[in-house]
């Protein structure tokens, strides 16, 4: 099988003899197999990606609005599988392809430097259907009596919106494969920081999640809410269904690889969706917990409960992971995804009766007299490597919210996604920087009272405003968690004007031409039942995020359709179970 990029399809090749001795295998040479079976006798292995991308089934392709195929720039298929899921959605398609003249009337001199203006130029290439038109008789007619078939590739090359969006970031710049999910996350942070209209497309994926902590040893408890975007399932491998079959292919595929045979047919895991939702609801243990009720180190467990349901849930499958030797890894599994969702029971309910708050004391803040000496959660640091964040990026976000935890630091990285040094090594500060960077990044009180800028994008990144962000801080004495439950117990607090806060927020707006008109402080959400239909799909083909190929399947008008890059197709067997980000959307009562 060889595949070609430039024509975005498998091809022949007259000289595969001649290119394959490039690299040093001689072809002529080579043996089939070792044991003396014929070709025919051999069992062809149904691999990832010929079941991902629907190999051996002749297609149909799919013209018209909405079905228009973007170009692999290189690596970027990621994004390209991202884009096609988010602009499926009508709240993206009216915020920014049913506003493009007002969007287009108000962008800078600079339209390539506009996130508005790009969103609107991709999001009418992918919905207006001028760059997916069938071709006309006579093409058809040259074809077949050329006895040729090429098939129409007309899409669109998202060039100049990957050239912006990606512009500083250490990651998406390169022409590396890159991880969807932090894609995605990246793309929502920029709808967050460049507003376009009274509506805020990135709403209907916002929802609070509801955190109980609880100290094992004095039983008390603590709640908490942030906010989030993906709802990440771990994969129960220990509940596979097809144990033995399992064990049976890895002492084959053992045997096989010492003898030098053929390896036996691939066995996937199978996991039932039930026990990954089992898996995600049970309570996990905290590390290095700090327990206010003992004012000393304890053992503590934290569960995760939904405070709100969001219109359209994503849903990510941890297939990522790290083996014994630090090396990432991809868990290649079959878990039955179902086409209807019902979480309800997952909903929060807040202290229960019976239960005692812990005490609203903060951990002392203790710097060490050598920063250096600062140990750094690994922990917490997997955790976050684990969704796809590079590991350094993963290290600095740990280091710089002083062990406070993974969710912490998510929110860190979420803020700090932007700067040009987010992936770059960890820099220790020198003993006389201390007051100025890690005693403000782990919430020391400055001079003048003004909160930290590291502490102030954390909260503004989790959806919140900035004057209601410094209030917080201000009223907490610069304390991370105290603030956000000041903010969550402080549903209408006072206004504060002050100048110097105007100015910094219209300079923030600066780049913003249509400024959203929000009339309520804290975190948009748009809460509901917690039933959802899946009407979409990403799925990753290889070992790791940093290599292989994205695919996008979405239901439109009724039956699937694949997006595989420039292809776009009628899907005969949506690999529904392969899938790594899923997309539902939640079904009115």
């Amino acid at each position: 099988d060889v595949y070609s990029f430039d024509e975005e399809e498998p091809v022949l090749d007259p000289h595969i003899a001649k290119h394959l001795a490039h690299f040093g295998i001689d072809m002529l040479q080579m043996q089939v197999t070792e044991n003396g079976l014929r070709d025919n006798d051999i069992k062809p292995r149904v691999s990832e990606w010929e079941v991902i991308q629907e190999a051996g089934v002749k297609l149909k392709p799919m013209y018209g609005p909405g079905y228009t195929g973007m170009r692999n720039l290189g690596n970027s298929c990621y994004l390209n599988a991202v884009m096609q899921a988010i602009f499926s959605i009508p709240e993206f398609q009216r915020a920014y392809v049913g506003n493009l003249p007002r969007i287009f009337d108000y962008s800078p001199l600079d339209p390539t430097q506009d996130f508005n203006t790009q969103m609107a130029k991709l999001g009418h290439g992918l919905l207006s259907g001028q760059y997916s038109k069938p071709p006309m008789k006579s093409e058809l007619i040259e074809q077949v009596m050329k006895e040729e078939h090429k098939p129409q590739h007309n899409g669109i090359s998202p060039r100049m919106f990957k050239a912006f969006i990606s512009k500083g970031h250490p990651e998406f710049s390169s022409n590396r494969q890159q991880d969807a999910q932090e894609f995605f996350l990246h793309l929502i942070n920029l709808v967050e920081r460049n507003p376009v209209g009274s509506e805020n497309p990135s709403d209907v994926f916002r929802f609070l999640v509801e955190e109980r902590t609880q100290c094992c040893q004095s039983r008390k408890v603590r709640y908490t809410e942030r906010v989030d975007y993906i709802m990440q399932l771990p994969v129960a491998m220990e509940a596979a269904t097809n144990k033995d079959e399992l064990i049976a292919y890895e002492l084959k595929r053992r045997e096989a690889e010492a003898a030098r045979r053929p390896l036996p047919e691939l066995v996937r895991a199978k996991i039932p969706f039930s026990a990954c939702l089992q898996a995600f609801s049970e309570p996990s243990n905290v590390e290095d917990f700090w327990s206010s009720a003992l004012q000393a180190k304890s053992a503590g467990v934290k569960t995760s409960r939904f405070a709100s349901f969001p219109e359209y849930l994503v849903v990510q499958i941890k297939k990522f992971t790290f083996g014994l030797d630090w090396i990432p890894k991809k868990l290649d599994v079959s878990i039955d995804m179902p086409d209807f969702l019902d979480i309800s029971h997952l909903r929060a309910r807040g202290l229960q009766p019976g239960e005692e708050e812990l005490p609203d004391i903060a951990p002392p803040i203790v710097i060490p007299d050598d920063p250096k000496a600062l140990d750094i959660d690994e922990s917490s640091v997997m955790q976050l490597a684990e969704m796809g964040f590079p590991l350094e990026a993963c290290r600095k976000a740990v280091y710089y919210t002083g062990n406070l935890g993974a969710e912490v630091a998510f929110n860190w990285i979420i803020g700090h996604m932007e700067e040009p040094d987010f992936a770059e090594p960890l820099v220790i500060p020198a003993f006389g920087e201390v007051a100025s960077s890690g005693a403000a990044a782990l919430g020391a009180v400055g001079l003048d009272n003004q909160p930290p800028e590291e502490i102030v994008a954390i909260i503004i990144s989790m959806g919140f405003q900035r004057n209601l962000a410094i209030q917080a801080l201000k009223a907490t004495n610069n304390n991370l968690e105290r603030a956000l439950e000041w903010i969550f117990s402080h549903p209408d607090p006072e206004e504060e004007s002050d100048p110097a806060l105007d100015t910094m927020d219209m300079e923030n707006n600066a780049n913003a031409n249509i400024l959203a008109e929000t009339g309520s402080e804290g975190p948009r959400i748009k809460d509901g039942p917690g039933r959802y239909e899946l009407f979409g799909f990403i799925s990753h083909m290889g070992t790791s995020t940093m290599s292989g190929h994205y695919v996008c399947h979405l239901r439109k008008e009724g039956r699937w359709v694949i997006y595989n890059d420039l292809r776009v197709c009628a899907s005969e067997r949506p690999p529904k179970d392969l899938g790594y980000i899923y997309f539902y959307h939640r079904i009115p009562s």
